[in-house]
């Protein structure tokens, strides 16, 4: 039987600060999922971005927190990374493999950047990936808008591809189920 877990990737201070793609949404958008993944005992595991020396995501600075909106209760497990991969030198894969976990439920930021790796780097290792619609989002830039960047991704790069991408209600019925 599959364990799973729910990772909240990169959501800090100092990149919620920046105001991304519905901002708002995707912050009650996490919340939801993190209740119903603690309310069902599907593990919490959280990973922070390093930026390095200088970075707005420098380690033990206020902009590299985890957003208070978000924080982690007590016991949960936060993997530091310095790449776009939660994986890579992290520690992470290590970890599920001992708690026996093969199926996660992604969220954070970006889309384009680190949740786009990771998504991909957990379905080449074995996982079974859900994505919940409008549990990630990104930022403008000089090509696409934050939100042609979120729809593209979860409806022509993974969905059916590296992960199923279903609304929000559905992942959450689906930890309630687990959790029966």
């Amino acid at each position: 039987m599959s364990k799973t877990a729910l990772l909240v990737i990169d959501v800090q201070q100092a990149l919620v600060g920046l105001h991304p793609y519905r901002e708002d949404e995707f912050l009650a958008t996490i919340r939801q999922l993190l209740q119903a993944a603690r309310n069902s005992d599907i593990e919490v595991i959280y990973v922070r971005h390093d930026g390095g020396a200088g970075d707005i995501l420098e380690a033990n600075t206020e902009g590299w927190n985890v957003h208070e909106a978000i924080s982690p209760k007590p016991g949960e497990r936060i993997f530091d990374k310095n790449v776009n991969s939660a994986f890579r030198s992290t520690g992470l894969r290590e970890y599920l493999t001992q708690k026996g976990i093969d199926r996660l439920i992604l969220t954070g930021m970006q889309t384009d950047y680190c949740i786009d790796t990771t998504c991909k780097v957990a379905f080449e290792y074995g996982y079974s990936v859900i994505i919940p619609k409008g549990a990630t989002t990104t930022f403008d830039n000089k090509f696409l808008s934050g939100s042609l960047l979120v729809d593209y991704y979860e409806q022509k790069i993974w969905n059916g591809r590296f992960a199923e991408v279903i609304p929000v209600n559905e992942v959450i019925n689906k930890m309630v189920s687990i959790a029966e």
